[in-house]
């Protein structure tokens, strides 16, 4: 294949260009949440709210309400639950998460298993269709956009000290657990936005995969968001051209994308540890 067969003839589509933008903004608003996601150690948490927002997405659904707002009911709803639960230490925050990520999402199995047919709506909140994306899944990808990324931009210091130190917080008397509610909340609206691209299944990876690269490859946070972010909408266009050409999921061509980055760089940092340990 040429140039142009290889690039230029798939974005002549009006669903691949639509696709396109839908990596990119993906790929950066998830990359950069996930950097405080990684730092902070919500891994878990990332996991269990991208399953908790099932039910609001299938009442959503049955109701033949907007899907995004069911699954944003839901998944704040669940981030300020769990949020609520660890506050005073009332419960640890892997007990917290587990209770709730158990209920809600055997919630949403159950409202899914009272439609008689699946609907092809649902299956792609749960694995989600980066080529089916419309014009209004790109609206509102933007407009949480800039909603997440301006909350970053705005209590980006409070937040880095939320992520490393708590202590901190308390002695400069700032609102320590309003800061982890908001993060809470952010990570619930980045996956909202998300879910029509990669789904459910695979928010995760990409809260988490290109952050994690990315703290590999650098040591202040700065740094480590602007190449997440780099690496993830890189792993959106890439995995996009890939579910083109060779006919597969979109959403795992992309998550699929972001892992082999993230393989070859760490081979490649513990080869550079393991020669340089020699070297010395």
């Amino acid at each position: 294949m040429d140039f142009n067969a290889l690039f230029i003839e798939p974005m002549t589509y009006q669903f691949m260009q639509r696709g396109l933008m839908a990596a990119l903004l993906v790929g950066g608003i998830s990359s950069v949440i996930g950097c405080f996601v990684v730092v902070r150690g919500l891994s878990f948490f990332g996991d269990a709210l991208a399953h908790s927002i099932l039910p609001g997405v299938a009442l959503a659904y049955i109701a033949g309400a907007d899907l995004f707002f069911g699954g944003l009911i839901a998944g704040v709803g669940s981030a300020l639950g769990i949020g609520w639960l660890t506050n005073r230490g009332r419960l640890s925050e892997d007990t917290a998460i587990g209770v709730v990520f158990a209920g809600m999402y055997a919630l949403g199995i159950l409202v899914i298993s009272t439609v008689r047919s699946y609907s092809v709506d649902l299956t792609h909140i749960l694995f989600g269709n980066m080529l089916g994306v419309s014009p209004g899944d790109i609206l509102t990808m933007i407009v949480c956009g800039v909603i997440v990324l301006g909350a970053i931009f705005l209590f980006y210091k409070e937040l880095v000290a939320q992520s490393f130190d708590p202590g901190l917080l308390r002695v400069l008397r700032m609102p320590g657990e309003g800061l982890r509610l908001l993060l809470l909340v952010l990570i619930a609206l980045t996956i909202i936005a998300s879910l029509q691209t990669v789904g459910i299944a695979l928010m995760l990876a990409m809260l988490t995969t290109p952050a994690a690269t990315a703290r590999i490859l650098t040591r202040r946070m700065p740094s480590m968001i602007m190449v997440s972010a780099l690496i993830g909408m890189s792993a959106g266009v890439i995995g996009l051209y890939l579910s083109w050409h060779l006919n597969v999921a979109s959403g795992a061509a992309i998550v699929l994308t972001a892992t082999a980055v993230f393989i070859l760089v760490f081979i490649g940092d513990r080869l550079r540890t393991l020669f340089s340990g020699a070297g010395s």
